[in-house]
């Protein structure tokens, strides 16, 4: 293996990492303390694994969507090193991953 494709893997576990972790303090910060009723619930890493999964899952299906509707010629598959990867579900991940730190952003600049 290259080591240009271990550290595009790397920065790239680093960023799901980071992004789950935000995913995770905004879970706790909206979430009820149910406990009190009893009832069983999940943690909060895996509702942030989900919550990236089915926001990835949303935003490629409505790419894929737009790019049918729209009749676009966009290539099957991009080389990046020694990596074969499908652009929508690429830009799709990517854009899950920075969704949490956008809404950051967006909320810091709601402050001032």
């Amino acid at each position: 293996m290259s080591m240009g494709f271990l550290v595009m893997v790397l920065v790239a576990l680093v960023l799901i990492f980071l992004s789950v972790r935000e995913r995770m303090r905004l879970i706790r910060y909206r979430d009820k303390d149910w406990d009190v009723i009893g009832e069983s619930k999940s943690s909060p890493l895996s509702r942030a694994l989900t919550n990236l999964v089915g926001m990835a899952g949303g935003i490629y299906l409505s790419m894929v969507l737009l790019m049918t509707f729209l009749e676009a010629n966009i290539p099957e598959k991009i080389e990046v090193g020694s990596v074969s990867l499908e652009p929508l579900a690429t830009v799709s991940i990517v854009l899950a991953i920075v969704q949490p730190f956008a809404l950051k952003v967006v909320q810091m600049r709601k402050r001032f």
